[in-house]
This record gives C-alpha cells, structure tokens and sequence, in this order.
C-alpha cells in the first residue's frame, strides 16, 4: 500500500468536503469494525487506518494542512488515537510514528479492507494460485473514491495497482463488509450476534466486569454501545450493567448512542 498516494486534496472543493463530512458521519462503522478486530484470534482486516487532518502555521502565518494516515486506532467516544504512518512533507510538528489524539470532527477519511472468502472447488485447490486470489475489498475510503472519480479509467487502474487493493465502483462506497449480499450488517455486526452466548457465559463466570471501568472511566456497557453492538449491551443489561454510570466524560452510555446516533441502541437505554 502506498500511502504517500492520497496525501493532497484541494480543501475548499465542495465534493472533498461533503467527502470529509461522509467519513465522519460513518466513523463509528469503523470502530464497529476495529473494535471486533483486536478480539480476532485471526485478524480479519488486510488493512485498517484513518486520515486526519494535520495543521502548522509556516514562516508567512498562514496555515498549511496535510491530511495524513494513523493506525492502531483507538477511540473512546469522542476522540480518536493512533500512530502516524506518513512521513510530512511540509509540516514540521509532527513526524512519522508520533502518536496522536484528536476529535471525530478532525478526520478527513477512514479506510479498512478484507479479502473476501473464496468458496474452492473441492479437489481444483491445487489450481489456485495465490495469484488468483482476490484483492482484498475496500470500505469507507470517501476521499480516496473522490478522487478516483476524477481520474480515467486507466489513472483509477494505476491507482488501484499501486494500493493492492480492490476500491470498486467510487460511485457505491460501502461501510461494512458484505453489505450488498447481507445488509442486516449495516444495523449489527454479525460477530455481535453469533457472541450472545459465548458474551452471556462470561459476564456469568465473571460478574464483576460489568463493573470495572478503564482509564477514560467506560465500562463495559459504555464501550459496546460505542461500537454499535445490541446483542451484547442487550446481554450486559439483562446481567445487571448499570446504565446510569458516567464516564469521566461525564457521559452515560446512553448520551455516546446519542452521540453516535446508534438509533437500534437508543431505544434498549432508553427503556
């Protein structure tokens, strides 16, 4: 993946701001999404990481931005954490590998990517070469679609060969895998609902994680409602998770669905 591919984009161009507004308004899939990702004992996601939007004043006063990439992401409702993956090419107050908090509102993109599962004829594996494997499928990608939209058709093919990776038709930018075949995925993860059982067994071996909250002082029922999963903040409330708890955000789990506008989520805590 080259990330140095997709550094510049003209800020004022109506379409790369609607770009922008898209990615954040969308974000939470992402989390969604990264969020069951560092539970994966086999990780799912070929790539995974958000554009943010870097600024310094130069020697004139004016400000230069550059929107760049961080991965391991983080988030706790209201900011995002990463790692920088860019080495700046004008700015000189960060520098690759710096380690990053912002607000939502200061990304420009986000992107992940998974290949998709290939059914094999049984006895024909040794047919398949890695080579014929598909390229892993893109999601999010808002800015990156922009600007592929403006590019021929051969430019989008360099483009795409550059990144190894499959960004489809920019005129349909899907937000969770398998979106067209299974768009029940876009209201809950399916790892959300295929965990009920294996989630409701825990919290009855270990009750007292219902209680414990971490450093941002989010709990468990904090941190599920944050990623968009039902089943488990439906499991967590029936084994006694208190709703009325505050993060040191000062915020109940039930103001991050509202934040986030988790609208299937809203109405279980509002109950």
């Amino acid at each position: 993946m080259e990330e140095n591919s997709i550094f510049f984009a003209d800020g004022n161009d109506p379409e790369m701001i609607n770009a922008f507004k898209k990615a954040q308004e969308t974000f939470k899939y992402f989390w969604r999404e990264q969020s069951w990702e560092y539970r994966r004992i086999i990780p799912g996601l070929n790539v995974s990481c958000v554009k943010v939007a870097f600024s310094e004043k130069n020697e004139a006063g004016e400000l230069d931005v550059e929107h760049m990439w961080i991965n391991d992401v983080s988030f706790d409702g209201d900011s995002i954490k990463g790692y920088l993956i860019n080495e700046p090419n004008t700015l000189k107050n960060v520098q690759v590998g710096d380690y990053v908090e912002i607000p939502l509102t200061d990304i420009s993109d986000w992107l992940f990517a998974i290949t998709p599962s290939v059914q094999k004829p049984k006895g024909l594996s040794k047919l398949f070469s890695s080579s014929s494997e598909p390229l892993p499928k893109t999601y999010g990608g808002f800015t990156i679609q922009k600007m592929r939209s403006d590019m021929s058709s051969s430019e989008r093919k360099d483009h795409d060969n550059a990144w190894q990776l499959d960004f489809g038709d920019f005129n349909d930018i899907q937000i969770v895998n398998k979106q067209t075949e299974e768009p029940e995925n876009l209201v809950e993860h399916p790892m959300s609902i295929n965990m009920k059982e294996k989630f409701l067994e825990f919290l009855q071996q270990n009750p007292d994680e219902l209680k414990h909250s971490d450093e941002d002082g989010l709990t468990l029922l904090h941190r599920e409602t944050i990623a968009g999963n039902l089943t488990i903040v439906e499991v967590a409330l029936k084994a006694g998770a208190d709703k009325s708890i505050q993060s040191k955000a000062g915020k109940t789990a039930l103001d991050y669905a509202k934040q986030l506008n988790w609208e299937h989520i809203i109405p279980v805590l509002e109950r």
